[in-house]
């Protein structure tokens, strides 16, 4: 089971878990966890096919032409550039199914059309003729050689699956042809979202104008959220979901042979990153791409009441107008103050770092006793102070949080209270001459 195990209603739950509600207020040694990781399904030339590999932003920087199929600079890596200004980790799922590129030695390790600027030359060893070289180029640069009697000695390195049963003959460099990129379809998305349980992330990113995908998406994380209790945020491109765990990007990104939903990577990575005693709002975006820049104010008041993350100009600079979610539609549970992402991450955040207190402390060790019981008091009260030195909550007392016996006698109850802290948005002035 996820930790965190869903919401409730009544104290009846079977599996063991943690099962956390968070409701609006009547409106008239934790630890917090850290942040910057996301889950994305990407269309590439290169790489993993049909599973989840994970990138550290430094192993991007440093290896984005074995891991990618291109330099760091490159523009066709432009979404991992924007993810990677702010995400720390990427659990990145490359969809579809291509073909690999070939030679008479073997085959590119991965399908995609990078495949084709594998080569292969196969030299007379300088110092002993009965031994080859045999170099393998990526984009005419040498990025391995090895030495060998015969094919079957070969081992696979970051961009040659190796026949062994290939005949080694001295000959100038051979490339690899007939490498192609898959053609993605709605069911490569399914088998992202199907994977995407055994990976913990804070953001998933798509970023596809088809409706129908980002609302398989919309659905999915309203499940994993309400469900399983897995707390995170998906970012789609004009996906109306009308739910604190969709942002909503509405600004497209413009240019030649560039998609119109590409600014979803940048904020994907932003959102995971921002702590959860920070905002997005007034960011300024400095990533690869080029924010449509034509919002009247009438425009930008219009989305920001329909749940839309907007990018808007000011003073020469593209910036975050509102770091909002796609909630529009309130209630008495999910107030006004859901709307702010600041205030999901910070329920998600304490979500999140209760359900792990819970697991590796408590469930199956602890006994539900008064004094375990208080353990656990002690626990979540020291975690909200923390979030509360943090500046991610306010005005919090001891007596905000109760822990008592459930119905049964392996359940526990826990109330609490906290006031989450938002950061500056409107500044109104009234100033009086006399």
């Amino acid at each position: 089971m996820a930790l965190g195990g869903g919401s409730f209603t009544n104290y009846n739950k079977i599996m063991p878990g943690a099962y956390i509600n968070f409701v609006s207020g009547t409106n008239a040694s934790g630890s917090v966890g850290d942040r910057g990781i996301c889950a994305v399904a990407m269309e590439l030339s290169w790489g993993k096919e049909g599973e989840f590999f994970t990138v550290s932003a430094e192993e991007f920087m440093k290896d984005s032409m074995k891991l990618f199929g291109y330099g760091v600079t490159s523009s066709e890596i432009n979404p991992l550039r924007d993810l990677f200004m702010n995400a720390s980790t990427v659990h990145i799922y490359r969809l579809g199914t291509g073909v690999k590129a070939k030679n008479v030695y073997g085959e590119a390790l991965y399908a995609g059309k990078c495949g084709n600027s594998v080569a292969v030359k196969v030299s007379e060893n300088i110092d002993d003729s009965s031994y080859f070289d045999v170099t393998t180029y990526f984009k005419s640069r040498k990025m391995d050689v090895q030495k060998v009697k015969s094919a079957n000695e070969l081992r696979d390195n970051d961009f040659v699956h190796w026949d062994t049963a290939a005949t080694l003959t001295a000959s100038g460099a051979v490339s690899m042809t007939g490498g192609s990129d898959a053609t993605v379809k709605g069911a490569d998305y399914q088998a992202f979202l199907d994977k995407a349980e055994t990976v913990r992330f804070n953001t998933m990113a798509v970023a596809t104008t088809d409706a129908s995908v980002n609302s398989l998406v919309a659905a999915y994380t309203k499940r994993m959220r309400e469900e399983r209790g897995i707390k995170f945020q998906s970012v789609l491109y004009k996906c109306e979901a009308d739910d604190i765990g969709v942002i909503n990007v509405d600004t497209a990104a413009v240019g030649s042979k560039v998609s119109e939903a590409s600014l979803v990577w940048f904020v994907a990575g932003a959102a995971a990153g921002c702590e959860i005693n920070k905002s997005l709002t007034n960011m300024v975006y400095k990533g690869s791409f080029t924010p449509l820049k034509t919002y009247t104010q009438s425009q930008l008041e219009e989305g920001v009441e329909k749940g839309k993350f907007m990018f808007h100009v000011v003073d020469g600079e593209v910036r975050v107008l509102m770091d909002i979610n796609s909630l529009v539609n309130t209630t008495s549970d999910t107030g006004e103050v859901f709307r702010d992402n600041q205030t999901v991450r910070i329920v998600d955040q304490i979500a999140y770092d209760d359900a792990k207190l819970f697991t590796k402390k408590y469930l199956g060790v602890m006994p539900n006793d008064e004094a375990g019981r208080l353990s656990l008091w002690n626990d979540i009260v020291e975690h909200r102070k923390s979030l509360e030195r943090m500046r991610a909550i306010e005005g919090f007392r001891d007596e905000d949080v109760i822990v008592e016996r459930g119905n049964s006698k392996t359940s526990v109850v826990i109330t609490s209270k906290i006031c989450p802290v938002n950061s500056m948005a409107q500044l109104y002035i009234t100033t009086t001459l006399e």
